[in-house]
């Protein structure tokens, strides 16, 4: 962050093209913990054969996008959470979020994608340049990441079992701050 932006301003939109590693860090992200664990319903329009299944016209489909971001068969080493596979020279460095390649889909694909998609992933982007660039982050009550508890609740939405609890502190000149 501090050889792309420097510490004497605050990140902005047009930096995010060059912080390489936190569009990895936010893919990789969706892949793991994807805020909802099965997509909208869609209903079939016409009767099909997918796999050998067969699906009646008017049948609900949901697409278990929690379960594709930790397939083996797709991911190696599925349930670790590691950056650098969307990184030049990683497994899947190529990969787009924008519903293009069905491994990270946090927004849907096909014709009902989010229309919010741009804003969305703009938005999750620059807040987390920001929240990296302006503090450094301790983990409250002396826990330690190896003893953080990545449970998931499951519902409409993916959220931790526990909440995450920590401890800004500002890691820029004081000045910086209060030009916002």
């Amino acid at each position: 962050m501090d050889n792309v932006v420097g510490r004497d301003r605050l990140v902005n939109e047009s930096d995010l093209g060059q912080l390489t590693f936190l569009q990895a860090i936010v893919k990789e992200t969706f892949r793991l913990h994807p805020s909802t664990p099965l997509s909208l319903p869609r209903i079939a329009s016409e009767s099909c054969e997918i796999d050998g299944y067969y699906i009646p016209k008017g049948s609900t489909l949901l697409v278990n996008v929690w379960a594709i971001a930790r397939d083996p068969n797709m991911w190696m080493d599925p349930l670790e959470f590691q950056p650098t596979r969307f990184m030049p020279g990683g497994e899947k460095p190529d990969v787009d979020v924008r519903g293009n390649d069905f491994g990270v889909i946090p927004f849907g694909a096909g014709r009902r994608i989010c229309v919010g998609i741009n804003l969305g992933l703009r938005m999750v982007q620059l807040l987390i340049a920001t929240l990296v660039q302006t503090f450094d982050w301790e983990l409250a009550n002396g826990l330690v990441p190896e003893k953080l508890n990545m449970d998931e609740a499951y519902g409409l939405t993916l959220q931790k079992v526990e909440p995450l609890m920590v401890h800004p502190k500002p890691r820029l000149a004081p000045d910086v701050y209060e030009r916002c």
